[in-house]
């Protein structure tokens, strides 16, 4: 799946992987030891992670249910607990250094495609 920031009309990453039940969402990034800029997961019905046995830094972007970005956390670093967003939906994990690069804001409307 691919993401593109509506609001700025750039492509954030075209490899993103859907967390949406409890397996994939236990998992999450567990198995990865990086992630690729052009990599990221969609963990839908959530609020809050955490990067407990994670292996790598990575960014986080907590979306409504209109894809509407509502919190970010750069550079969340392993062993972590993120805030409750209640007003999230979803949350994005990408890269570290993805959120910069392609000036994701608050308030910018992100766009899944198939």
């Amino acid at each position: 799946m691919e993401v593109i920031n509506k609001t700025k009309n750039i492509q954030i990453a075209n490899n993103i992987k859907l967390a949406n039940n409890v397996f994939t969402r236990l998992v999450g990034l567990l198995n990865k030891s990086c992630l690729a800029e052009d990599e990221g997961l969609l963990i839908q019905s959530c609020r809050s992670i955490h990067s407990f046995g994670m292996r790598f830094n990575f960014d986080a972007v907590f979306l409504d249910k209109n894809n509407k970005v509502k919190h970010i956390i750069k550079n969340m670093k392993p062993w972590r607990f993120s805030n409750i967003v209640f007003s999230a939906d979803k949350i994005l994990e990408l890269a570290a250094g993805v959120v910069d690069k392609t000036k994701i804001e608050i308030n910018d409307i992100l766009e899944f495609v198939e």
